[in-house]
């Protein structure tokens, strides 16, 4: 009787969870696994090139960059962003001995490319054109 109530349940909730375009739970669920795994590319990407920019004062722009190119994933992508930059601001201010100046430029920097917002705006003067 449980199985059978519980067979049910997901039937009527896949039902409800279906998009008006015929998608279902499970290829959303897939887009956002591919969106999640896609935007900790991206993450990455921007973490690298900030490693060999080693551009003084380009570190922000990195943030804003790689949260902008996560979040125009999707929302797969904007949470990967969100979980990279939380778990990494928050490992820094626990372990490093970084002010909490330059961890409030950073999380400003998240948020700015994570809503959206042009990460140019971080862009340091002499940061190489490939960036």
């Amino acid at each position: 009787m449980k199985l059978s109530l519980g067979a049910i349940f997901c039937v009527v909730l896949m039902v409800s969870l279906q998009g008006t375009e015929g998608d279902n739970v499970f290829s959303r669920g897939y887009n956002y696994a591919r969106d999640f795994a896609g935007g900790t590319r991206d993450m990455w990407r921007a973490y690298s090139d900030m490693r060999s920019a080693n551009t003084k004062g380009a570190d922000t722009y990195f943030h804003a960059r790689g949260n902008y190119d996560a979040a125009r994933r999707g929302t797969g992508g904007r949470h990967a962003a969100a979980l990279i930059s939380e778990g990494r601001e928050l490992w820094q201010g626990s372990i490093s001995s970084r002010g909490a100046e330059d961890t409030a430029r950073d999380q400003e920097a998240n948020r700015w490319g994570r809503n959206g917002n042009d990460p140019n705006r971080y862009r340091p003067a002499g940061l190489d054109d490939k960036y």
